[in-house]
């Protein structure tokens, strides 16, 4: 029913910036939660980002003031803009779509910050 490919991933300098993007495709969009996740190697994965049918975002401690998260309706689309990012923000970032009570996962995308 729903389908999320991210974009955007790559390598980047410590203090640099990226933009991911997570297209949605099925319907409902404008009703779905949508969320960043992310997972680094040997640790559990954590919630990012979170932005709602509204534009109500909520944030990790670890990226607040430094990541955002908006949604274009009209594009079907979510967007993590990552500024000033830090070695440990590496990981698989991975979009997530609540709708109806089940979730959706995307396949993620690699963000590589190095030092």
């Amino acid at each position: 029913q729903v389908q999320l490919v991210e974009s955007g991933g790559g390598l980047v300098q410590a203090g640099g910036s990226l933009r991911l993007s997570c297209l949605y495709s099925g319907s409902r969009f404008s009703s779905a939660t949508m969320a960043w996740y992310r997972q680094a190697p040997g640790k559990q994965r954590e919630l990012v980002a979170g932005i709602g049918v509204s534009t109500f975002a909520n944030y990790a401690d670890s990226v607040k003031g430094r990541f955002t998260i908006s949604r274009d309706n009209a594009k079907n689309t979510v967007y993590l803009q990552m500024d000033s990012l830090k070695p440990e923000d590496t990981a698989v970032y991975s979009c997530n779509a609540f709708l109806f009570g089940a979730n959706y996962w995307g396949r993620g995308t690699l963000v590589t910050v190095s030092s």
